[in-house]
Order: C-alpha cells, then structure tokens, then sequence
C-alpha cells in the first residue's frame, strides 16, 4: 500500500508550512507543492489556507488529516498483524523512553529482545513523559516506557510495572541526620516540615514528578525555598551531593547513591508508577507485548527497598 501522498500532507498540516515540511521530506518544495494540488485537484477543494509564514488547514483539510491518520494507523497495524504470522517475526518497533533511567531499562532488555527478535528493527525515541504521551495518542510511537502519577495519565493504555516510592534526601553532613539514626539497614522517617526553611533542588514543571512533589508540599503546608530547577535526576545528585540544598529522588536514584548523601522515608510514604504506555484501540504486536513483558520480568521489583 502505497501512502507517500498521506504522508505529505499530514507533514505540511505537522510543520504549518511547506517549505519546512518539504526539507523534512528531502523532495523539493516543488514536487511536494505538485502532489497537494493534484490531490486537491481530485478532491474538489483546497486543504489548506496559504500564507507565506503560516499554512493552516481548511475545514476540508481538517477532515483529511484525521481521516489520513487513521488509514496510516490501519495500514501500521495491518502490517504487524501480518508479521506476527511470519515465522521471520521482521517488522519495526518504535519505543519511547525518558532520560536517566529509560536509557538503562531500555538497553538492558534490547540485549535480550534482538535474541529473540533479530529481524525486528527497533527506533528508540527519548523525550520527556508528556512529549511521550502525545506521539502515543498520535500513533507515532508504539510503546512508551512512563514514569507518572494517576493524574497524569491519559485516555490510553497502561500497565504498571512497578511501583515506586519517592525519597527525601539531604546532605549527609546536616544536623537533622543525627537526630534522626536510621537502624542499619534500614531508612528512618522524617516529616519533610523539618526542612521547611531549607532550601531545595526540584524537578522543573515539565516533569510529571514535578506532579506528585508539588503534592508533596502541598500536603505539609508550605511552599519550598527553590534554589534550582533542574530536567535531570544526576543534576538534583550533585547538588544535593555539595551539600547546597535538599531534594527529593525516587528509589531507583536512591538505591545506588554515593556517599555524601542521606536519605529519608516520607510518613506518607508518597509513590508513582513505572508504566508500560500504548495507544488505546491499535493492535499491539507480538514484539510489543514480548517487550513490556522483558522489562516487567526485568524490573518488576525494583521500585520500593525490603524493609518495613
């Protein structure tokens, strides 16, 4: 099935304009300018409004575009379905990850996936959750590997693979490290109100953590003296690590901290979830399900630490 003239029109409606969208394709902006009046010219009608800064649909255009998507989903899945049958098991896999931890996770499991799947060619994407989110919901990414709070969560689909706890964590060389011993092995509780006058290393707003540590201090009354926003967990580490500030990590950086660095339980022992994303309705492939199956087999027991 040959949808190259979908294609081209769905990365004009993407891009606003034609120029931007024929670089994108590496064809000419003549040649792509051709293909639209040609299928405008069999449609009757124009499909989008011409500037030369800004190209936006027409009503018409409107109804191609979400219709143009829906074929490309259909053609995807049809060709997945077909692959499945195929003892070759060949076929794309686009997987999703975020920074940091995604990366690991990922590189982890392809080891054991391309044994099990060598003719499947995988197009890892790494982004933020909700740039994530929204390549799932427009059928551009076949798996994406979340972290998220129940509020962040979309209208598609979710299995967690474990869940997570979230950590306070402090210079090791502060006070209140003393006045709160942790029995060996374990993590000693504190009320996070005790470092309301610190200050603190966040994840910026984007993040979908940022989400539950907003919650976090919401629940303590009282807003967090930020001396840093930060996109990355390593960033939260050093700091923390020069003994500027306080912060709060997930398990998963706690488990393997150096030392410089305490860390606390919350009283209300706040989580999130480590989640396997998909879009709702499509037809989840063979490799697809073998791949969340990897990672939950992988990690499914790696959120919380053993102890009481």
């Amino acid at each position: 099935m040959d949808t190259k003239q979908i294609e081209y029109i769905l990365k004009i409606a993407e891009e606003n304009n034609i120029t931007k969208a024929a670089g994108k394709l590496f064809i000419t902006q003549s040649a792509l300018n051709q293909q639209l009046i040609k299928l405008e010219k069999e449609l009757g009608t124009p499909l989008f409004h011409r500037s030369r800064t800004n190209w936006h649909l027409t009503e018409a255009g409107e109804i191609y575009v979400k219709n143009a998507k829906q074929m490309l989903q259909i053609k995807k899945d049809t060709y997945q379905m077909i692959h499945d049958l195929t003892e070759g098991r060949c076929g794309h896999l686009s997987v999703g990850f975020t920074a940091g931890r995604g990366i690991t996770m990922f590189t982890s499991s392809y080891a054991v996936f391309h044994q099990l799947y060598p003719n499947i060619i995988i197009e890892p994407k790494e982004g933020i959750v909700r740039d994530l989110q929204k390549l799932i919901c427009q059928g551009d990414l076949d798996i994406g590997f979340l972290t998220l709070t129940d509020k962040d969560r979309t209208d598609d689909i979710y299995e967690t693979i474990y869940t997570e706890e979230l950590f306070l964590a402090v210079p090791s060389g502060h006070p209140i490290v003393k006045s709160h011993p942790a029995k060996e092995g374990e993590y000693a509780t504190l009320d996070i109100r005790e470092l309301q006058y610190e200050p603190f290393v966040l994840m910026d707003k984007r993040s979908t953590m940022r989400t539950l540590v907003d919650q976090i201090f919401s629940s303590a009354g009282f807003e967090p003296q930020i001396l840093f926003e930060t996109g990355n967990n390593h960033t939260i580490i050093s700091m923390i690590h020069a003994s500027l500030c306080c912060g709060i990590l997930t398990y998963y950086y706690v488990k393997d901290l150096p030392p410089g660095i305490t860390c606390f339980r919350l009283p209300s022992r706040p989580t999130w979830d480590f989640t396997a994303s998909y879009k709702k309705g499509r037809y989840l492939s063979e490799a697809a399900r073998c791949f969340i199956d990897l990672m939950k087999s992988q990690w499914g027991k790696s959120g919380t630490p053993d102890q009481k």
